[in-house]
């Protein structure tokens, strides 16, 4: 190095750090440390975070790693609020890995998900018009999935539900990675998607989010 100054380590804003089991996705049960970054662009009418849209606490790479591994367990969620919201989110991920860690990304899916480290699992959030945020999906993170990655679509309604289908055929979803339907809590019957999924035969996956089961809104976060 020629006299430049050390650049610091990326900045951070972090809403919390904590360990709990894995409510959906493919390791659902499995215990898992969540990393839930500030902020986001997106305000769907269902969020059950939106205690993360500002504030938080400035921090940085290393000594987020630092606190994921005190936990002891190898399974990773960087979530949000949007967490590609944060520049720094990407260099998070990379560190992540590099520590041996399992990790997913948790993504609305509006943002370019193309830089993202290829180890990471990416859950991509494909928004309903139930959802308020139709019009925020980034169709060309599509082309960026892989078979290990996920699509999901939670679901308000039976609007929502044929919306969903229509998905699966146009871009053709199921060929990309495997798809996650849920129902928006406390807005549609969780017997009624999984007759319709069943009527219809979809190639799908069913999942309802097992930690308000457990612990309902209260250990939502």
């Amino acid at each position: 190095m020629t006299g430049g100054a050390v650049p610091s380590p990326a900045p951070l804003r972090v809403t919390e750090i904590f360990l709990s089991l894995q409510g959906e996705s493919r390791t659902v049960g499995i215990p898992t440390v969540f990393v839930r970054l500030t902020g986001c662009p997106l305000r769907c009418l269902y969020c059950d975070t939106t205690y993360a849209f500002r504030g938080g606490e400035a921090t940085d790479v290393t000594s987020v790693i630092a606190r994921v591994a005190s936990y002891g367990v190898r399974h990773v969620t960087v979530t949000g609020g949007e967490p590609l919201a944060q520049a720094a989110c990407l260099p998070l991920l990379v560190a992540l890995c590099d520590a041996g860690h399992a990790v997913s990304l948790e993504t609305s899916g509006a943002l370019d998900v193309s830089a993202v480290d290829p180890r990471v699992v990416k859950v991509l959030d494909l928004k309903t018009p139930g959802s308020g945020e139709v019009a925020r999906n980034r169709y060309e993170n599509l082309a960026h999935l892989t078979p290990q990655d996920q699509v999901k679509l939670v679901l308000c309604d039976a609007a929502d539900y044929a919306w969903a289908r229509a998905q699966l055929a146009e871009h053709r979803l199921a060929e990309r990675c495997e798809v996650l339907l849920s129902p928006s809590h406390g807005q549609l019957d969780a017997r009624s998607l999984a007759e319709w999924i069943l009527r219809d035969r979809l190639p799908v996956r069913f999942q309802i989010q097992l930690h308000k089961i457990l612990w309902g809104e209260e250990r939502a976060r």
